[in-house]
């Protein structure tokens, strides 16, 4: 027999074991996988849209955990709410992180409070913990967050043109996280729109480590200095030098400060430094990124989803503006000077947003509720493995995989959510007459749940509720046409184009 016919041979063997294979999977939930390689082709094919289209899988195999396999790894993912729990509170310490997740996001989070275990994530939790339960903290954070909203507005009512929304708000958010966090007036928020040469690269860094989740050669491309591995080492250095030139500038400023005096400084970068000296650079370097992808991506990348569903759905965006108007003429009622200038107006309705009268726009908070809950900022979340274990569902976790829940998926599934799952309904926070948004954490799971649960979620709700009233009370949104409205796939979601709207003023 020739070469040609045994090479010929193999190939019909081949084949003939890729089809059996497959033929063995009909009617079996779970991923569909080809031998050796699991189901890194349908990965790789799909990456672009890799939430939908594991919510395809959930939906269309009509199971809420299932298993993968790529080359060298192995995943089980899951959408059931006692296994969420499980995960995140019963047996919370074997579903760490893990060592998997702590290698591929190193080289931006480092050893900050999201890419840590144990000891060094408990220490950072408790030091920002401290932070965010400061009375004066959120005394500040309100007056930054509504100087900032007021800046925002004043670009919106200047602009002619369409505007990048998504852009506008991590610009904001930006600002607000260097100021609050690190003692910094960035000043990325201006009307010229500066240009940002730190966003650019963060974002650079963040899309292509989290390629690393689906592309399982990626230690051997790092080794190889090849492909997006190659860039990030540039876009590292941005990172870098940014970040290290704010540290060496707070250094300064805290040497130059008596000892009673430093102990008075707010910003969260500067209660590291107070807490223990020896803290390295590279320690505090971690420190702000980790705060940057916390305060920056998370609130803007959900005030620009909202931003998208109010825009599609008016009805919901005029039930916004009467409930803030109302607001208005309530808190004006006993006020017979009313501001006529559109700068006056803006600037007075501000004024009457503060952290007890923001409880009162219930039907805002709904519309971010619901936002988040569609579009949760961090869509999939990784666990590592360290032992063997069975989730309530019954289903087996090996030590060593990786176990991920993902909200995004969670969001889109009817047993959990009703028929209208998909659906951006704001009503759906009322129940029996009256507003209801105590619900389950491992249930709804946009700010986590358990000992890790996000200790900045009054802070984002507060920023975001200011910064949407201001917008909802004096503009109106409407998308521009033929826009391709589709996600980055990163630790964090955004739109991969931004989402761009025209405005108008709402009398």
């Amino acid at each position: 027999m020739g070469v040609g016919a045994l090479i010929l041979l193999g190939l019909l063997a081949f084949a003939s074991w890729c089809a059996i294979h497959r033929i063995r999977q009909i009617g079996t939930p779970g991923f569909k996988t080809w031998p050796l390689i699991g189901v890194t082709l349908e990965v790789a094919a799909n990456y672009h849209r890799i939430y939908d289209w594991l919510s395809w899988n959930f939906r269309v195999k009509e199971t809420m955990t299932m298993s993968a396999t790529m080359p060298g790894r192995s995943y089980v993912f899951t959408v059931d709410p006692a296994n969420v729990e499980h995960i995140l509170k019963t047996n919370f310490a074997n579903y760490p992180k893990g060592e998997e997740f702590h290698e591929i996001f190193e080289p931006l989070l480092g050893n900050g409070i999201f890419n840590s275990d144990g000891e060094p994530w408990r220490i950072q939790r408790k030091t920002a913990s401290f932070e965010f339960s400061s009375r004066v903290l959120r005394d500040v954070s309100c007056r930054v967050f509504k100087d900032h909203a007021l800046k925002l507005a004043r670009i919106v009512h200047g602009s002619q043109e369409p505007l990048e929304m998504q852009d506008l708000f991590m610009r904001m958010t930006l600002d607000t996280i260097c100021f609050l966090g690190f003692g910094l007036h960035l000043g990325v928020l201006a009307p010229n729109l500066p240009r940002n040469d730190f966003a650019t690269a963060f974002d650079a860094c963040n899309a292509i480590i989290s390629y690393r989740f689906a592309d399982p050669f990626w230690k051997f491309k790092r080794f190889l200095r090849i492909g997006q591995e190659r860039s990030l080492q540039r876009h590292l250095q941005v990172v870098d030098d940014f970040t290290h030139s704010i540290i060496c500038q707070r250094r300064l400023q805290l040497q130059d400060q008596p000892k009673d005096h430093q102990q008075s400084r707010q910003d969260l970068l500067s209660r590291f430094m107070l807490l223990d000296e020896s803290f390295s650079d590279d320690h505090l370097r971690d420190v702000i990124l980790n705060f940057v992808i916390a305060g920056r991506d998370t609130t803007a990348s959900t005030l620009s989803y909202f931003t998208y569903m109010i825009a599609s759905h008016p009805d919901c965006a005029t039930k916004i503006y009467q409930e803030l108007h109302e607001f208005e003429e309530l808190q004006l009622a006993d006020n017979s000077h009313r501001p006529s200038s559109f700068e006056d107006k803006i600037h007075g309705f501000t004024q009457l947003l503060t952290y007890e009268s923001l409880a009162k726009l219930v039907y805002l908070h709904a519309a971010l509720m619901e936002t988040l809950r569609l579009f949760p900022a961090v869509p999939l979340n990784f666990k590592g493995v360290v032992a063997d274990d069975v989730l309530p569902s019954g289903a087996m976790v090996k030590r060593g995989s990786t176990l991920s829940y993902a909200p995004y998926c969670m969001a889109r599934i009817k047993s959990i959510w009703g028929s209208d799952a998909s659906q951006f309904r704001p009503e759906r926070w009322r129940r029996d007459g009256a507003w209801d948004f105590s619900i389950s954490s491992f249930k709804f799971t946009a700010f986590q749940a358990g000992p890790r649960i996000c200790l900045g979620k009054d802070s984002a709700f507060l920023q975001m509720k200011i910064t949407a009233a201001l917008l909802c009370r004096f503009f109106e949104f409407q998308l521009v046409p033929r826009q391709i409205l589709t996600y980055r796939v990163m630790a964090t979601i955004s739109f991969a184009n931004g989402v761009k709207v025209t405005t108008s003023n709402r009398t």
